[in-house]
C-alpha cells in the first residue's frame, strides 16, 4: 500500500487538502494526515476544522511514498518555515521519491530548491518563489517525480495525477468512471 503524508497548517485551503485525501484514498492509498502545528487541529482559510491524524513532531516520515503540501494562506507560509518539514522535503526528493504541491504550496518547493531546472506552475502571484523553474502557467504540471498545481479550481486533476504517479492511468480510469467525472 502507497503511503501518502499531506501536511495541515492553519490557514491551508481544504478543497485542495480534503480533495488529495479522498482521491487518494479511494486509490487505495495510506493517507496520514500531518499538523505541523503543536496541536492535531488545524482550522483551513475558511474556518474548517479538521482533526488530523498525528502532529509532525510524532512522525519519521521516512515510509512516506510521497509527501503532499496542500495551499492556501498562511497555510502554505506555515508550512514552508516547518524546518523538520523542509528537511523531509528534501530527503524525500534526495531519495528519488515523488512530491506534490499545489496553489501557494509549491513556494516551499522552490524555497528549498527542490524546483531547480523544473517545469512548475503554481497560484497567480507566487511565481516569484519557484527559484530556478520554468514557470508554465499550466493548471497541473508534472515534471519527473515532481507534481505543482495552480489552485483550487484544479484540486481534482492534481489529485488525478498524483494518483497516475503512484497507480497509473488504470487507477485514475477507474475513479473518474466510478466518480463519474467527464473526461
Amino acid at each position: 500500500m502507497k503511503k501518502v503524508y499531506v501536511f495541515f497548517a492553519d490557514g491551508f485551503e481544504e478543497i485542495e487538502a480534503f480533495t488529495q485525501v479522498d482521491v487518494l484514498k479511494r486509490a487505495g492509498a495510506d493517507v496520514v494526515m500531518v499538523s505541523v502545528t503543536p496541536n492535531e487541529i488545524v482550522v483551513g482559510a475558511h474556518d474548517v476544522s479538521v482533526l488530523c491524524d498525528k502532529n509532525i513532531d510524532s512522525c519519521d516520515l521516512m515510509d512516506a511514498d510521497l509527501l503532499l503540501l496542500p495551499g492556501g494562506m498562511p497555510g502554505a507560509q506555515a508550512l514552508s518555515e516547518c524546518e523538520f518539514l523542509g528537511k523531509a522535503l528534501q530527503r524525500q526528493v534526495k531519495e528519488g521519491k515523488p512530491v506534490a504541491a499545489i496553489c501557494a504550496a509549491p513556494m516551499v518547493l522552490g524555497k528549498l530548491g527542490i524546483l531547480q531546472g523544473k517545469h512548475a506552475t503554481c497560484y497567480p502571484g507566487f511565481e516569484g518563489f519557484l527559484a530556478g523553474a520554468t514557470y508554465t502557467g499550466a493548471s497541473v504540471e508534472r515534471d519527473g517525480l515532481i507534481i505543482t498545481g495552480k489552485g483550487p479550481g484544479v484540486s481534482q486533476q492534481f489529485a488525478f495525477a498524483v494518483v497516475d504517479l503512484l497507480f497509473g492511468a488504470d487507477k485514475v480510469a477507474e475513479l473518474k468512471a466510478a466518480m463519474m467525472v467527464e473526461a
